[in-house]
């Protein structure tokens, strides 16, 4: 048992250019993420939100080695998700609760490798979402 008390880190974010944007994502989830990640991010987005058209993606990386991404929109959101939550999230913490969704998602994967890494950046992004002026929000979308 381990008699030391963990202190919170805080989880900056950093936009990642657009020319570094396709080695960042093989780096991390190689042919997973245009093959399996980004398509689930889009579908469980459309499905959240009747408000989101599809649009221009910015991409984040998280100072503990976490990844997200979201709509680059100034535009809040109605939201609905599968556990009975409605309200309203802007465009980065719509980004936040489908990545979360989509990492939970992932982690059940056949491939152990690669449901491994999905359950690893859910919990790094779920660290960062602490970060977030929404965090109540996105926590009630993802309960």
């Amino acid at each position: 048992m381990c008699n030391e008390i963990e202190e919170a880190t805080v989880v900056n974010r950093k936009l990642i250019p657009e020319g570094q944007r396709m080695s960042h994502t093989a780096k991390l989830f190689g042919a997973h993420f245009p093959m399996v990640i980004e398509p689930v991010i889009y579908g469980i987005t459309d499905r959240m939100s009747e408000d989101y058209r599809g649009g221009r993606w910015l991409m984040y990386a998280l100072d503990n080695s976490g990844f997200y991404m979201a709509p680059d929109s100034d535009q809040i959101f109605q939201v609905s998700c599968d556990n009975y939550f409605t309200g309203e999230l802007s465009a980065d913490a719509l980004g936040i609760t489908a990545c979360l969704y989509a990492y939970s998602h992932c982690s059940f994967s056949k491939d152990k490798v690669f449901g491994r890494t999905c359950a690893d950046h859910y919990h790094r992004l779920r660290a960062y979402m602490f970060e977030v002026p929404e965090v109540a929000s996105i926590l009630h979308a993802i309960d």
